[in-house]
Parts: structure tokens; sequence; C-alpha cells
């Protein structure tokens, strides 16, 4: 079966979203596709309970629609969903779900790029062609978990923070987050307030911020320059806080903005995480050395018996899997070679949204850019 279309996009997360409706509004066709059961699966299936958007609102719109005018600041989880679902039936979007990419290629022949696509449902083979091709498969396409000596041996439960609900079923449990970014922060924090007797490791230097202090940052940033403006959040997380260091957190040498912009590390937005932290509540490690049956080895030779490990440690994008003749665009992890801005185009109708580690704002921004070019191209 062959499907004829002027864009594919790959994704119906909130990038592929994003897509479909700035082509929707300058009236360009399309397809999407979604190998799960429904859009943006990742917060609908694997968020935890907990989670709100750590930016606030009016850093978190996609394209042409705003929340509602009695939205918080902060959107939590479930929010969030409803926004995304009044976005497909806004702009009429119809994912073709549990329908899986393969295969994709440009045919220079007949100058269009070539998907073959497996329906999960009918195990049936469909073979898209279409002149463009967006990739919005994320960032966040597959779990990341690292390679430590032993951790096949673990006798307790292992799972990776996708997994991770709630800490109301760890109550009492010894249990290991390994990750000190935004989500393994909140899950600690929420493992020990439910009662988990509860460690963190966290091996490389962040920025730790509250939500107030990185919306003041954004805000200053559209007008200052940003080692400016980082110099004044720095500041300020150093009264609040204090020095973390010895409580096993440094502050990275370059300011959280100018971090972020560099290298798309996100600054941590506190929680409560470090008032448990710093009254002993929840204990820091560095570097896990090995493994061996319940037993964890730290870099500094403590051993720790444990329950649970939970990892939050992180996604990957699986794009390189399938996608051939996107060498011009995509590294061997499937990420942007270009750096920001100029991540999302590649060659012969090739495009990126949501790649560039900048949030939503980063995916509105793309979307916006990837249908301006296509209506450009397709108008010539």
């Amino acid at each position: 079966m062959e499907v004829q279309t002027i864009v594919l996009i790959v994704g119906a997360g909130p990038a592929g979203l994003a897509a479909a409706a700035c082509l929707t509004q300058i009236n360009i066709p399309y397809v999407i596709v979604e190998r799960e059961d429904c859009s943006a699966s990742l917060w609908q299936n694997c968020a935890y309970d907990r989670l709100k958007l750590h930016l606030a609102k009016e850093f978190c719109e996609l394209p042409h629609m705003s929340y509602p005018a009695d939205a918080p600041t902060y959107i939590p989880k479930d929010q969030f969903v409803k926004y995304l679902v009044n976005y497909i039936e806004c702009f009429n979007i119809r994912p073709k779900y549990q329908t899986v990419i393969e295969s994709c290629s440009y045919d220079e022949g007949r100058k269009c790029w070539s998907s073959n696509a497996r329906d999960m449902t009918t195990s049936m083979v469909i073979r898209y062609t279409s002149r463009f091709l967006v990739v919005a498969s994320g960032e966040n396409s597959a779990a990341n978990i690292p390679i430590i000596p032993g951790l096949h041996e673990f006798v307790g439960e292992v799972i990776h923070s996708s997994r991770y609900k709630s800490g109301a079923s760890y109550s009492g449990k010894n249990v290991l987050t390994v990750g000190g970014g935004n989500s393994g922060m909140e899950i600690a924090y929420d493992l020990a307030s439910h009662g988990a007797n509860t460690s963190i490791v966290i091996h490389s230097p962040v920025h730790v911020v509250t939500k107030e202090i990185i919306r003041l940052g954004m805000t200053l940033a559209q007008h200052k320059p940003l080692d400016v403006v980082d110099d004044l959040l720095v500041t300020l997380s150093n009264f609040l806080f204090g020095d973390l260091s010895r409580h096993g957190i440094v502050r990275p040498k370059v300011g959280p903005l100018l971090l972020k912009d560099k290298t798309g590390q996100s600054p941590v937005i506190d929680v409560g995480t470090i008032t448990l932290i710093k009254n002993g509540t929840i204990k820091v490690h560095g570097d896990i050395s090995k493994i061996k049956n319940n037993v964890v080895e730290f870099e500094d030779k403590k051993e720790i018996t444990f329950d649970v490990i939970v990892f939050a440690t992180g996604y990957k994008s699986t794009a390189y899997t399938w996608l051939k003749n996107g060498e011009n665009m995509l590294n061997d992890d499937g990420m942007p070679k270009q750096k920001f801005p100029n991540h999302w185009k590649g060659a012969n109708g090739l495009y990126c949204a949501g790649l560039a580690k900048r949030g939503l704002a980063g995916i509105a921004m793309d979307a916006k850019n990837i249908a301006n070019d296509i209506l450009s191209s397709y108008q010539t």
C-alpha cells in the first residue's frame, strides 16, 4: 500500500503536533504517524504523578493556542495533557497511531522521501512518499540506563524514571535515585515525602534555582545579555540556598542560562529537595563504582544496601535507527549536528522539530520555522 502526501511528520508528541498545527494554518497537506497508541505518550503514560511544567506557562505554549485564562502559572501534568487534547481537536490533527516507521530514505530519482511504516495492529506495511519529512520523534524516544558493573545482578527492583509514578509504594524501602537533574531531584523528594529511605547520585555540577528565579531570568533575558542575567540568578540562588558544595552539589562555572544556551543542560528547579538534603533526609552520593547483589559501592568505596534503584538518567533519540540520508542534519546519536538556532533544517526537504533541548518554547520555534520554510519551497 502506498500513500502520497506533501509532508510526513514522524511523531505525535508536542513537536509533531505543533508542526501539524502550523502546516494546517497555511493549508499544507500532511500525514502524521505515531508508534504509540496515543499522542504525547511520554506525558500520558510515562510521567510521574506530581509532575508540573517546570517553567511558567508563558514559556510553554504551542503555536497558535494559548492556555485558558484561568490556568495556573505552572501547569500540572493532567492539565497539560488536556491542553494537548484540545490542541489536537482545535487543529483537527489526526495522527495514525501504532504506526512505526521502519526505514526512511531519500529517493534521488523521484525527489521525494520514501518511508516504510508498519501498522502494529494489522502488521500491514505502508509506504509513504512525501516531498518533505519532519523528524519529530523526540529527544526522549528511548529510556537511557547507563552501563554499570554488576547492575544486571542487582536483586532488587530497577526502573527508569519513565516507569515511576509515585513514592507511595516505596515507603520504608531503601531507594537510590540516579541522576541529579529535574526528574531525579523531584523523584527523590517524592520518595522521601512518602517515607522511603532516599539517596541520590549527583555526579555532575548543576545549578539549583527556584521557579521564581528562573522565570525572572527568562523574562530578563529577552532584554538583557545572558551573562548579566546569569550573574543575578547565581547571586539570588547563592543567597537562597547557600553553599551546597558541602552537601555534594557543585555549581557549574558557566551561568544557568548560558549553560542552557550552549549545551542544553537545564538548571534544577527545586521543589523542596534541597531542604531534605540539608537536613539529612536525602543522602547525596557520587558515582557508582559497581553493584553486587543488593549492595551498591560508590566511588568513595562506601557500600550501601538498596531495595530499589530508580534511573532518572534521561532518554535518547532513536531517529538514527530508521532514518537514512539524514547525515546532513543528524549525528549518530540522532541529534542535530548544527547548533541552535540553525539545527532544524537538513537537505532535500528534511527537518527536525523538538531536538534542540529548548523545551516547549524551542518546539514552538521549530514548528513555525519548518512550516514557513516548507511554504516557501512548496510555492516555488
